[in-house]
């Protein structure tokens, strides 16, 4: 969440950098002002009571034990407590109120983004070119479907629309994918983690996506029990919560974790002519990167998540461009963020396979995660996290940018380890 103490000071500043995330949110800036007032001079208040509260109760045993009459101390014990009580209540419902209102705040976009939404956001560099074929290509719905790569069909008999099944093939390359992905990361020194797949709400709010976004997650209810529990919608979730309410050292930092999880979406499996096939659907295999550093590298290490992301692209041969995102198409919780967008030749545009954000310290200060210093002091941490990669994106480019003209799809030599050394798809 946003720090308090820069919301009373920049109060101005504020409000346009949330403008800059296409929000009018001015009022309710104020209200939580407001709030946070009343909030800091009621608890004042009531902290002096229970400092008087106690002085006398430390008091009275002595009084009684010298004979003094405690009648009139006694009396005005019975009323404070009486006033405790109920200014608990009260601050209790003020507290709840503003911490409603700075959950409504989103992560201030840096300074160097553009205002507005993705007709602002500016291609930064673009790898290889996009393929040209001497044949009439095809898309890759049809390449998958010929070679038995998915079986759209019977996914969506089973698991409703917006569901594939990966056979033969399509299997050991959806594999294939996952495991590049992941011995590339272990080589670059991250840790991988096998996190679980149901979540408690917490996770969802130190990630940033709860309050604002519960209702495009799946949920799961014990019917045994009050016990609620979602499905993650990508494995940052999880990762960025393995230190909540821990204080690290400087030394430990940077922590790199990288996690594989199939990701649970609601929103997804939108029938668009753009999004068929496997481009969107309701649940898809990734890679995930989270960092944890110290703020003065949180700049650095947002380059090396990019950096990583375009590399496994590279390494695969396929064609993709960056680009850098303007202020209301960075999500809720991030202040910055590149897209690596791989080339669909039959749909002649860019899709996102890899999102690499930097949340800054807004999902630290929402986890209590902090770091102490080489002089002792402490601070928050810097949280980032990158796609390294989505595979439901990744496959399609791959059938369709290295598809032959009779059919086949060669397999990127990044990939021949992992399926036996196969340099060829072609029909069984």
């Amino acid at each position: 969440m946003v720090d308090i103490k820069l919301i009373r000071t920049e109060t101005a500043y504020v409000k346009a950098a949330v403008r800059k995330k296409g929000l009018d949110l001015d009022d309710t800036i104020d209200r939580l002002l407001q709030v946070d007032t009343e909030r800091r001079a009621f608890g004042s208040a009531l902290d002096a009571k229970k400092a008087e509260q106690n002085a006398v109760s430390k008091k009275l045993p002595v009084l009684r034990k010298n004979g003094e009459d405690v009648t009139d101390l006694m009396a005005r014990m019975k009323t404070l407590a009486a006033e405790i009580k109920q200014d608990d209540a009260r601050l209790a419902e003020i507290e709840e109120e503003y911490q409603q209102l700075l959950c409504c705040l989103p992560n201030l976009p840096d300074d160097d983004l553009e205002a507005g939404g993705k007709e602002n956001n500016k291609p930064v560099r673009f790898f290889g070119e996009q393929p040209v074929f001497d044949f009439q290509p095809k898309n890759h719905v049809e390449l998958c479907e010929s070679l038995g790569l998915i079986d759209y069909e019977r996914g969506a008999k089973i698991a409703g629309n917006g569901s594939w099944i990966y056979r033969g093939m399509g299997a050991r390359l959806e594999w294939a994918l996952l495991n590049y992905f992941i011995t590339e990361h272990i080589n670059d020194g991250y840790e991988l983690i096998l996190p679980p797949h149901m979540l408690g709400y917490t996770c969802g709010y130190v990630a940033g996506q709860f309050p604002k976004f519960t209702d495009e997650v799946y949920w799961i209810a014990n019917p045994t029990s009050n016990d609620k529990r979602f499905l993650l919608p990508t494995a940052e979730t999880a990762l960025v919560n393995l230190h909540r309410n821990e204080i690290l050292s400087a030394d430990e930092l940077p922590k790199k974790y990288i996690a594989y999880t199939p990701c649970y979406r609601r929103e997804a499996g939108s029938y668009r002519s753009e999004e068929r096939g496997m481009i969107r659907g309701h649940q898809f295999n990734k890679v995930e990167m989270v960092q944890y550093t110290a703020p003065d590298q949180s700049d650095k290490a947002f380059e090396e998540l990019v950096g990583k992301a375009e590399r496994l692209l590279q390494k695969l041969g396929l064609h993709y461009r960056l680009s850098k995102l303007a202020a209301a198409d960075c999500s809720f919780s991030m202040a910055r963020t590149y897209d690596v967008e791989v080339w669909i030749p039959s749909m002649g545009i860019y899709k996102e396979v890899s999102s690499a954000s930097n949340a800054r310290d807004y999902q630290a200060r929402r986890g209590n995660i902090k770091m102490r210093g080489a002089d002792g002091k402490l601070q928050l941490v810097h949280t980032l996290n990158a796609s390294g990669l989505a595979t439901s994106r990744v496959l399609p480019a791959i059938v369709e940018q290295f598809q032959n003209a009779d059919g086949s799809v060669t397999v990127p030599e990044a990939l021949r380890p992992f399926m036996g050394g196969v340099e060829k798809i072609t029909k069984a």
